[in-house]
């Protein structure tokens, strides 16, 4: 079952786990569980999402309980009006204590909301809350250095926050697509743990009823106590 962090008549958030796919999709064609199937089944009604996560990003989702609330938090999402979504990652290196990213984007083959521009406008505040340091070797240092950061997208562009951390050379660890293999492969050794490191922390919105403001927070997995083992000295 997914732990539900907030539901009414209009709305259900629920707590992501990692791994698990938002809605079916072909490029994932081999999968056979869903998070909207699954909160279907759970509440026995139907469901709408209201926006995605990545297969590998875990933390808040948020549905809709009905098509005409769906259709009102789609228009809010795209325009990101009255939206504040906070992000928890592990990135390489460490990065200064705060900082802007005002980095346009290249649509994704896969992002139809975008199909009539091929470069959009994204931008991304972040900041660093924790650093750590690993015992991986990496060129000629004999550790790694990491760090716990939270991101805010002001846009809502396809991967990006994956995209600009990897743009500032501070990529994700365990992502696949835009982070390092060798450096994703020596940490999810070291911790016993194969996964991208990104968690929607926290999503504050207007109701789309009453209009009223609405803070849903996903408190960080289990396996986010890794980082703070004997392994990974803060530095």
């Amino acid at each position: 079952m997914l732990d539900i962090l907030y539901i009414d008549d209009y709305l259900a958030a629920v707590n992501k786990p990692p791994g698990l796919l938002v809605h079916r999709t072909g490029l994932d064609a081999g999968e056979t569980r869903f998070a909207l199937q699954m909160l279907r089944n759970q509440l026995d009604r139907p469901v709408w999402p209201a926006h995605r996560l990545d297969k590998g990003t875990s933390g808040v989702l948020l549905f809709a309980l009905s098509a005409a609330t769906a259709r009102t938090l789609g228009q809010a999402f795209e325009a990101g009006h009255g939206l504040e979504k906070t992000y928890q990652a592990v990135v390489r290196g460490w990065p200064a204590p705060e900082g802007f990213t005002d980095h346009p984007l290249k649509r994704m083959p896969d992002d139809m909301r975008s199909e009539r521009e091929e470069v959009q406008a994204a931008q991304t505040r972040w900041r660093t809350l924790e650093r750590y340091e690993l015992p991986l070797p990496q060129g000629n240092f004999e550790t790694t250095r990491c760090a716990r950061v939270e991101l805010q997208p002001l846009t809502g562009r396809r991967h990006q926050l994956r995209r600009h951390m990897k743009h500032i050379a501070h990529p994700i660890l365990g992502d696949a697509t835009h982070g390092k293999g060798p450096l994703n492969r020596a940490v999810a050794e070291l911790l016993g743990l194969q996964r991208l490191w990104l968690h929607a922390h926290t999503l504050a919105l207007k109701h789309p009823a009453t209009g009223k403001p609405l803070h849903i927070e996903a408190a960080l997995d289990a396996e986010w106590a890794a980082w703070s083992a004997g392994d990974c000295a803060q530095g």
